[in-house]
């Protein structure tokens, strides 16, 4: 009877220290830091999965074990594409969530629960260049019905809008234009607050929020001064270090400087095209600025593409771990800048 109660008890305490290690804080942001719950700051270092519906035998549970086990990432991003990608360059490719709806929740899913069950958070990312706010409404009221109150999710919405006349006509007429550029702003802030009274609806916890900005997520200024009403909301700069550098830095700054909070959600060494050389110089100075100033960081991204940006050669497995020899060479540069922190 004692050994019985003993056996019981041991149990329940792996049990419970199980459960301490898979659990997560809410996110709720004080000023322009992110915070925990309990008041310290989160800063995060992060990976972005690609693009779900070109690579999606990496949405599964195994990847996620291994960049938390293997790689410590602590957040991982959920790049669920909006838009239909296929034609010659991406034979066989899946359609975006407007078009395959099952198939893109089903690859969300196994991400999100991947990531609950390895005490990770994950941004849920509405993952394209235009603006489509019912599709929208409705693929994130799909999501906080399914994760109420999930501290682990976090909700991205609206991966890099551009432009209104790329939403017209795919120009880029407009991004010169001042005028033009603070009405998108004026659109696209109106499309924050109806999609986040849409999750609010449904999840009372006051989730943590990010939404981007125009001109692929460069002009942080435009929030800065018509800023989206939500309390528990960053807005989301990207960078290629090759194409974005000290310009953008103190664009960044001056947002934060005033009030701005902002989360980079999306960033690679390479070109703003996801190719070409990589230039560690600049990497390295927007991993020390966001250092010094409080700001997370993503890369891009967890796919195989012949691209600079990839991650990994065709042969790696779906699900990790991953030898060396199938990590290309910014899959290591960001593998050894996780585990470092």
């Amino acid at each position: 009877m004692k050994i019985h109660a003993l056996a019981i008890a041991t149990a329940l305490a792996l049990c419970s220290c199980a459960q301490e290690e898979t659990t997560v804080q809410p996110l709720k942001v004080n000023g322009t830091q992110l915070c925990y719950a309990d008041g310290t700051p989160a800063v995060f270092r992060g990976v972005s999965f690609g693009w779900h519906n070109l690579w999606p035998r990496f949405y599964n549970a195994g990847a996620v074990k291994t960049l938390k086990e293997d790689w410590h990432a602590p957040i991982l991003r959920a790049a669920i594409g909006a838009d239909s990608h296929a034609n010659a360059d991406n034979p066989g490719c899946h359609d975006g969530y407007m078009g395959e709806t099952d198939f893109a929740m089903e690859h969300l899913y196994a991400v999100i629960d991947g990531a609950i069950e390895n005490g990770c958070y994950v941004i849920v990312d509405w993952h394209s260049h235009v603006l489509h706010q019912e599709e929208a409404k409705a693929f994130f009221s799909q999501v906080a019905t399914k994760y109420k109150g999930v501290p682990n999710v976090i909700y991205e919405l609206f991966n890099e809008p551009v432009c209104q006349s790329f939403e017209d006509s795919r120009s880029y007429d407009d991004l010169g234009n001042p005028e033009a550029m603070a009405a998108y702003w004026a659109k696209l802030k109106a499309y924050a607050e109806d999609v986040i009274s849409v999750i609010t609806s449904i999840d009372d916890s006051e989730p943590l929020i990010l939404m981007g900005c125009p001109s692929w997520d460069q002009r942080i200024d435009l929030p800065a001064t018509n800023p989206v009403e939500y309390s528990n909301l960053m807005y989301t700069v990207h960078f290629y270090a090759a194409t974005h550098k000290q310009y953008l830095r103190d664009a960044s700054a001056a947002a934060i400087a005033a009030g701005t909070p902002v989360f980079i959600s999306e960033c690679a060494g390479c070109e703003a095209s996801g190719d070409g050389p990589l230039d560690m110089e600049e990497w390295q100075a927007w991993s020390s600025w966001a250092k010094e100033n409080g700001v997370s960081m993503m890369t891009w991204s967890i796919s195989d593409k012949k691209e600079t940006c990839s991650m990994f050669t065709p042969e790696a497995g779906s699900e990790g771990p991953w030898a060396d020899e199938v990590i290309k060479e910014w899959g290591k540069i960001v593998k050894d800048w996780l585990i470092a922190e």
